[in-house]
């Protein structure tokens, strides 16, 4: 597989800052001209390393007022019944995260709700209808402090 040079990393780092840029203000950005940029772009993109363009959102501002962090255990751990639950999960719009950890617990789950009680309505109607479910612990976000989501490439 290819490797990313300065520039390719360049452009990533000006594309993480703002993927609205067209070709032309990344190219002014980074010191180069439009069309060896258009072309390390798409190169970038074939390589897979850009996963997707998104646009961000303030959950508080849309309602979104309640972040949890679910610790989930499982009973049985058969390959079946992770398979299982992970795509349970995975259907639920709730969860905005899901990580399968090691630890004291099997599953790390992001959820964002509008509030306490649309988190019980999850939690007692959702998450606990997933079979196999052990244990569940909730910590609760009282204050964000850091919320990042571009990776330093330097």
């Amino acid at each position: 597989m290819e490797t990313l040079d300065k520039t390719d990393r360049r452009i990533l780092e000006v594309l993480q800052q703002n993927a609205r840029l067209n070709t032309k203000e990344i190219a002014h950005r980074i010191g180069l001209s439009v069309t060896p940029t258009y072309e390390r772009l798409k190169k970038i993109e074939k390589m897979g390393v850009i996963k997707d363009y998104v646009t961000l959102l303030h959950a508080d501002k849309i309602g979104k007022t309640l972040v949890a962090f679910c610790n989930v255990s499982l009973q049985l751990h058969s390959q079946p019944l992770l398979k299982k639950f992970e795509a349970a999960i995975s259907q639920m719009e709730e969860v905005m995260e899901c990580y399968h950890v090691a630890g004291t617990f099997d599953y790390l789950l992001k959820v964002v709700v509008d509030d306490m009680r649309s988190y019980q309505h999850f939690l007692t109607n959702k998450l606990a209808a997933i079979e196999n479910i052990a244990q569940v612990h909730s910590s609760f976000v009282m204050t964000e402090i850091k919320h990042g989501t571009a990776f330093r490439l330097a």
